[in-house]
């Protein structure tokens, strides 16, 4: 990554514990991470602070499916946003694509591809490649 911290991230799961791990990764490659739990607050932040990128559970919101990522990308067009999720299936990864994520990561796998998957999603590498069709 750059050496140049970037401003902010928002950082979207209703389970503590596991925020609070990522937070401390996120926290190394941004100026600032903001922690929300629901849905409602991930669009609104969104909206108003207008982060560099966004990482959120896939789970956030059971009710509307993805609703959520459209919502957020109709607030905020041009963020990036890192999918992440414990479902491994193809069929999990095409929905969060075509719903608009940029990325998608297993949280198993957080610790070592959260941070190739930020660095992807800020240069200009294929979004197939994220996405999981190659692994």
């Amino acid at each position: 990554m750059d050496d140049k911290p970037l401003s902010c991230v928002l950082l979207a799961d209703r389970h503590h514990g596991l925020t609070e791990g990522v937070r401390g990764l996120l926290e190394t490659a941004f100026g600032s991470v903001v922690m929300v739990a629901d849905e409602a607050s991930l669009v609104d932040a969104a909206g108003r602070l207008l982060p560099d990128l966004a990482v959120v559970d896939l789970s956030l919101a059971r009710e509307r499916g993805l609703g959520w990522l459209r919502a957020v990308h109709e607030r905020c067009p041009g963020l990036k946003i890192i999918v992440l999720s414990v479902h491994d299936e193809q069929s999990v990864r095409a929905a969060a694509a075509a719903a608009g994520a940029d990325a998608f990561v297993l949280k198993r796998d957080i610790a070592t591809d959260l941070m190739a998957a930020i660095e992807l999603v800020q240069g200009s590498h294929e979004t197939e490649h994220i996405m999981g069709e190659n692994r």
